[in-house]
């Protein structure tokens, strides 16, 4: 009976094993989520760099501790240490060679030579609270005239909900987070149906476009209305699981390309040769993204994309190599170390008191009010203010850029600032149709 015993024992012990990795993330704040290796805490990612002696499973055969180190591309992930080879053939961050095409190694990526590159590394450095009263209050006066000039009041609300989401929207088993996604995606379709822009014989293009939820419901609307001859198409550089767009029931709707937008050179795709017109679009739309997104839209020098809707955000991720606008803060008087201040001005705009979530959280249980530390110049409410302003000016540089090559562009509120305080939505069209152009030419 002995033996019985022992393998009790041992079953208790697995059972005690935790099924879910142990690691805490700090930037998520909370514990990974991925599935524990058998007989460790850990999953693959997270199991500690270097184990001494491994251990082998008796009916596997395969080792439940092996040597993980660092991935030489990527910092952020480990890889078995004998596995690291084929790894690196097909690791994200490799850099990938590519004889496809419409795959050109830097085609959209603005001034990136290594002079500049090295300057912004540089500029990224800089503190606020070390700037000088000069240099600190010069720039909000630069930007608020810009502000006041250019902008002002003239962003409208265009606040809309497509019927395709309206039954998801009523559903009381979604958390909050789903329904802001769901909020967002519907405005956006709603713009799209407002605009006259869901059309037969239309490639749309979705940028940065992630695990595809926009894109899922854009196909579910073009399914629905029997558009046979339109198609999306995902653009990321990335290969993500779960991906949204696998639960589209025509197949040969959607169509994922994987490619760094910096390379992508939009007019030598094969899939828009299929279709008679093209929509570009993308949700949240990081930074630098955007502009890159801009650049490859406008790659042949003319209007070829019928239609932008570009919903932004991360204003803090803008480099100056790849921002559009540089000649339109320029002529103010905003070059690339101004620029690189700017963008770091603009986080004033989402970050709320500063405070972490936890600060926060244990303030709010005994009834406490944030104080403002005596470090800052300007009181919250300004900082928001002018965080905005930041936003905003640098979206018209943006907007200046598309008006010097044919477009029609504004900026509008598409959801409420209580979904998501990055709620504009960039939109644009040629000022001239593609056939007006044509018959102008000829």
């Amino acid at each position: 009976m002995e033996p019985k015993k022992s393998k009790l024992t041992s079953d208790k012990a697995e059972d005690s094993m935790p099924t879910t990795c142990s690691y805490w993330v700090p930037r998520k704040k909370r514990r990974c989520k991925m599935t524990a290796n058998k007989g460790s805490p850990f999953c693959g990612a997270h199991a500690p760099p270097t184990i001494s002696p491994s251990t082998s499973d008796e009916k596997s055969g395969e080792d439940l501790f092996q040597e993980r180190i660092p991935c030489p591309l990527d910092s952020k992930h480990t890889v078995f240490k004998r596995k690291l080879a084929k790894h690196l053939t097909i690791c994200n961050a490799r850099d990938q060679e590519s004889s496809l095409p419409y795959i050109v190694k830097g085609v959209n990526s603005g001034d990136d030579s290594a002079e500049q590159l090295v300057n912004q590394e540089n500029l990224n450095q800089i503190k606020l609270h070390e700037l000088s009263d000069e240099e600190f209050y010069g720039l909000i006066g630069k930007v608020k005239y810009l502000y006041d000039k250019h902008i002002g009041s003239s962003i409208q609300e265009m606040q809309l909900e497509h019927k395709s989401l309206k039954e998801e929207l009523n559903r009381k088993d979604y958390g909050q987070e789903t329904l802001r996604q769901l909020i967002q995606a519907s405005s956006l379709l709603g713009i799209l149906e407002k605009d006259h822009q869901l059309t037969e014989h239309t490639s749309y293009v979705e940028f940065g476009a992630g695990k595809g939820q926009l894109a899922y419901y854009l196909a579910t609307v073009l399914e629905g209305q029997q558009f046979t001859n339109s198609q999306v198409i995902l653009i990321d550089r990335m290969s993500l699981r779960h991906k949204k767009d696998n639960k589209v029931a025509n197949k040969e709707l959607v169509q994922r390309i994987r490619a760094d937008i910096a390379d992508l050179k939009l007019s030598a795709l094969p899939e828009l040769k299929k279709t008679q017109r093209t929509v570009a679009l993308s949700k949240h739309l990081c930074g630098a993204a955007t502009d890159l997104t801009l650049r490859c839209i406008l790659g042949d020098g003319s209007a070829s994309t019928d239609y932008v809707l570009i919903a932004l955000c991360c204003h803090h991720r803008c480099s100056w190599p790849s921002y559009v606008g540089r000649s339109f803060l320029q002529k103010s008087g905003i070059g690339p170390r101004e620029f690189a201040i700017l963008t770091k001005m603009v986080s004033w705009a989402v970050c709320g008191t500063g405070l972490s979530r936890e600060r926060r959280k244990a303030m709010e249980m005994t009834e406490d009010q944030p104080a403002e530390t005596n470090t800052q110049r300007l009181s919250r409410e300004e900082r928001e203010k002018i965080g905005q302003q930041c936003k905003r000016v640098l979206d018209y540089g943006r907007l200046d850029h598309l008006r010097s090559h044919g477009y029609q562009a504004e900026l509008k509120f598409y959801v409420p600032k209580d979904v998501t305080l990055e709620n504009v939505v960039l939109l644009a069209r040629p000022s001239i149709s593609k056939r007006e152009c044509q018959n102008k030419c000829s």
